[in-house]
């Protein structure tokens, strides 16, 4: 039987020298049978830094990995390793013990101090384990002995790739994380949300308690990301709860955890979201709704670093950042008695207030053609662009919903235009009419009778389907006077 090895292209590898390295891969024992038939290697896909000081198991070692596709330099010592390190991009090392002008023991630890995601296989001649559990404890991926386990390095080397991929995977999220969440996402051009912004980052590399303060709606969540983002605790959770969304039992519960058989249902012990939050940050928001007694575990928390779990008798200590929230004014729930002052007073030791967006016009439009772009990639759809009289009409809504609410009516717009410009058509008709355009141009106010009037002729067209004859029936004018008004106030 005639075997057939679909192998890599090597000019001047003999066929000898090239069946002794097929003996150091598991899956192949070559024979006299057994041909040979170059192929093309495969498209780069990590590279590999061979680190040993004899030629030829070096030479040998690198022909084999680089069967398997990999990109493969060499160094003879310890020096020439960092050159290499340094002229280009490494994945993962193949590293002897012994070196002329080191230890790899020693070598792995400071290559892993400077290259985090690098990983390192460490070949000995003569295993022993102190220097394996060494070896594993300053960074190596595995510690192998040459001769024993050669059957063993190419498996080893893919699941060193294996964990590369993941961490390279898991840092391009998280670089893709903090930039969705920097102050620089936080679309704005206007005087009172630069001047948050302007607070934000001073506060955020800091340790100190938040209190942002604004309407429903202004943006207060995306605020306490971007201030996680900016801290020292970026690489820890940032855990957010509405105190709003909860009864006072459950908040609780949900924020300190619970004991087994602390209450009906508590079938296990259940960590709550501040120890989910340790060492990061945890975002409380409507802080303003929550219960007095609650309050009063809160302040503990500020103030001690602990708290006790429902059900429990111990406390349980933790680091966390804390930002609150809220569109109350506290001041007056203090004076009511529904907030107590010295949490108040513990919790605002920085405030920040986010303008509504009403007081943020010069704002509206880029908003406004954010979410038109975000909504369009969403829906699939080829809108790419705002009429004036849509941005227009934009600005001379109320915005009682804030960003939120502009936010609503943009996905609203872009799922009902079919066209590559968004109209007013596509908007609200509280927004097509709250403050509409005449003929002659003129701004007509919801106030004005003018307005009331085409809104109300409107209003009767979509009840009739824009059949106007009996829309003129029905407001009991002639129907040469209803054309008169269509054209007057340009709804024609």
């Amino acid at each position: 039987m005639i075997r057939i090895v679909l192998c890599a292209n090597f000019p001047g590898l003999s066929d000898h020298d090239f069946r002794t390295s097929l003996k150091l891969l598991p899956s192949i024992s070559p024979n006299n049978n057994t041909k040979f038939v170059p192929q093309p290697i495969a498209a780069k896909v990590r590279n590999i830094l061979i680190i040993d000081d004899e030629e030829k198991l070096r030479t040998l070692l690198a022909r084999i990995v680089s069967l398997e596709g990999y990109t493969v330099v060499e160094a003879p010592d310890c020096k020439t390793a960092w050159k290499k390190l340094e002229q280009g991009p490494v994945d993962v090392v193949l590293c002897d013990v012994k070196l002329p002008d080191g230890n790899g023991i020693d070598l792995s630890k400071k290559m892993k101090e400077t290259y985090p995601l690098l990983e390192i296989i460490l070949l000995t001649a003569y295993g022993n384990i102190p220097d394996g559990v060494q070896a594993i404890k300053n960074g190596a991926f595995d510690y192998i002995t040459k001769g024993d386990d050669n059957n063993k390095i190419i498996p080893l080397l893919h699941r060193a790739i294996e964990k590369v991929n993941l961490a390279s995977r898991v840092q391009q999220l998280e670089k893709q994380l903090g930039e969705k969440h920097s102050f620089d996402k936080i679309i704005g051009k206007s005087k009172l949300i630069q001047k948050a912004i302007d607070l934000a980052k001073k506060v955020a590399p800091t340790a100190t308690t938040v209190l942002l303060t604004g309407e429903t709606g202004t943006g207060k969540e995306v605020f306490a990301q971007a201030i996680h983002q900016e801290s020292t605790r970026s690489k820890n959770n940032f855990v957010a709860i509405n105190c709003s969304a909860f009864s006072k039992e459950l908040l609780e519960s949900e924020m300190f955890g619970h004991k087994a058989g602390a209450f009906t249902g508590a079938t296990r012990d259940q960590k709550g979201l501040f120890e989910e939050a340790h060492h990061g940050t945890i975002f409380l928001d409507e802080i303003g709704e929550m219960a007095p007694d609650l309050q009063s575990k809160l302040l503990r928390v500020i103030e001690t670093g602990e708290f006790i779990r429902v059900g429990d008798s111990k406390a349980t200590q933790v680091n966390v950042r804390i930002i609150a929230a809220t569109n109350r004014d506290l001041q007056n729930e203090i004076e009511s008695g529904h907030f107590r002052s010295d949490l108040f007073y513990r919790i605002s030791v920085f405030q920040i207030h986010l303008p509504p967006l009403r007081e943020r016009i010069v704002d509206i439009e880029a908003l406004a053609i954010h979410f038109m772009h975000s909504f369009a990639l969403k829906t699939n759809k080829k809108v790419s662009r705002i009429s004036p009289e849509f941005i227009e009409a934009l600005k001379h809504h109320p915005w009682k919903g804030n960003i939120r609410e502009l936010k609503n009516v943009m996905e609203r717009s872009v799922i009902l235009t079919d066209d590559e410009v968004l109209k007013t058509e596509s908007l609200p008709f509280e927004l097509q009419n709250s403050n509409s355009t005449s003929g002659n141009g003129k701004i007509l106010s919801a106030f004005d009778l003018a307005s009331a009037e085409k809104i109300h002729i409107q209003k009767v067209l979509n009840y009739t389907n824009g059949n106007k004859t009996k829309a003129a029936e029905l407001l009991n004018i002639a129907l040469t006077t209803l054309y008169r008004k269509l054209s007057e106030y340009n709804l024609e």
